[in-house]
């Protein structure tokens, strides 16, 4: 018999497109980790607040996976920071699908503190283990956020109260797995370090002159790519602002910006856009940078291969997803020393990690990249080794797998204890 899933991600649908404030790598994890159990004989229900009138209540996105969208509040955008208090109906409605459906799930996993508070609810209804994937934790963001949440100590409790009540807390990297143990306290035994990873069917090398062609680029000079949510953490300001630094290049160099809220070039369209291109102005670099908007995942990898260089400089990151598609077009890193990319990218050999907030660090690591052509080989046919060899969903959702198998296990032993000691009780 198939087992069944509830993924819970409150705010991070997988029929979203990327790169806007919203929509980055939690909802990659939920949408590639669940076609891949899916693959595993897994029967996957994605449980999504419904943010569109256009979509429907289900959606068979997959085989094996359905999307269902979960009316809380009006069914329109809303920020992240705002759902708090629109938890409770999003429980109810979640709850009232599975009970007219008569549905018997095996396990919850929740994604984001919002969703596991709501998986804590659950676990008590529906009797159910369930394992959470935090993302980002509140404790970090107050660290680095220059305006954390609203909800920061509301968050920061419910997530103390997540901890205990979860059967298993997946960090994605060690540094997470450090975060946890550090400011949380919680024992080692009840983390499993699991990663991210990348789809090898929509990320690989694309010959770098065909992936320029399908773009419109420039053959003739180098390409340096970011792609991801436009939010100031991200840190590209950082790339900007090492652009009037690059004097020792050989030819003409080209930032590449892949995100915002829209779908072209509009620099207003998105508040962090519009701060990065007057950054752009004041230093003098506005024509060496170029915000085409979010693009599909179809199109992702022609952008990964027609770069020389990716470049990835927040202020922190859990896991950080793009790294790992660059590598997986043979497109070396660089990367800020923090949290998932010093994890991902090893440096000296799958590409360079540099201080967060340094352009002239960064400036510097470029400078040394691109002056030595073995070496940005070496570093590509390294980075395709890692990827494939570590980082594929497939072996993600393998791991993930023995550990559900592992929960539900203890679950079905548990329930035959029980069952035993109420006979004794009974007979006696």
């Amino acid at each position: 018999m198939k087992r069944k899933i509830a993924v819970i991600s409150e705010h991070a649908s997988p029929l979203s497109i990327l790169g806007g404030k919203d929509t980055a790598g939690q909802n990659v994890y939920v949408a590639e980790l669940s076609k891949f159990l899916a693959n595993l004989d897994y029967e996957v229900d994605i449980y999504t607040r419904w943010d569109n009138k256009e979509l429907p209540h289900i959606t068979n996105w997959q085989p094996g996976v359905r999307v269902i969208h979960i009316k809380a509040g009006p069914v329109e955008g809303i920020d992240t920071e705002k759902l708090l208090p629109l938890m409770p109906e999003f429980r109810e409605n979640m709850l009232s699908f599975i009970s007219a459906r008569k549905i018997k799930y095996d396990l919850i996993h929740a994604n984001y503190w919002l969703s596991a508070l709501v998986a804590c609810q659950l676990k008590e209804i529906l009797s159910i283990p369930f394992v959470v994937t935090f993302h980002e934790l509140g404790h970090i963001s107050r660290i680095h956020h220059e305006n954390p949440d609203p909800y920061l100590k509301e968050r920061i409790s419910v997530e103390l109260d997540v901890i205990r009540k979860a059967d298993q807390v997946i960090a994605e990297c060690p540094q997470d797995k450090f975060d946890l143990m550090h400011y949380y306290h919680i024992p080692a035994f009840k983390i499993t370090t699991i990663p991210c990873g990348f789809n090898p069917d929509e990320f690989y090398p694309v010959n770098k002159i065909m992936a320029r062609n399908v773009l419109n680029l420039e053959q003739k000079e180098y390409i340096f790519l970011q792609v991801g949510r436009m939010d100031e953490y991200k840190g590209v300001d950082t790339i900007i602002r090492s652009l009037s630094r690059l004097k020792a290049l050989k030819k003409a160099f080209r930032l590449i910006i892949v995100g915002g809220d829209s779908v072209d070039d509009d620099i207003h369209s998105n508040a962090e856009i519009k701060r990065l291109h007057q950054i752009a102005v004041e230093t003098g670099v506005d024509q060496l940078v170029s915000f085409v908007g979010k693009k599909s995942r179809e199109m992702l990898k022609y952008y990964y291969s027609a770069a020389d260089i990716f470049i990835t400089t927040p202020w922190f990151e859990t896991f950080g997803i793009t790294p790992l598609e660059s590598m997986a077009c043979g497109t070396p890193v660089i990367g800020s020393n923090v949290g998932g990319i010093k994890y991902s990218v090893v440096d000296g050999v799958t590409g360079l990690l540099t201080p967060s907030r340094d352009p002239a660090s960064l400036a510097e690591k470029i400078t040394h990249l691109l002056s030595n052509e073995p070496l940005l080989k070496e570093m590509s046919k390294n980075a395709l080794e890692r990827v494939n060899t570590t980082f594929t969903w497939a072996n993600v959702a393998s791991q993930m797998s023995d550990l559900y198998e592992k929960l539900m296990l203890s679950k079905r032993q548990t329930a035959i204890e029980n069952t035993k000691e109420t006979r004794k009780i009974l007979v006696a």
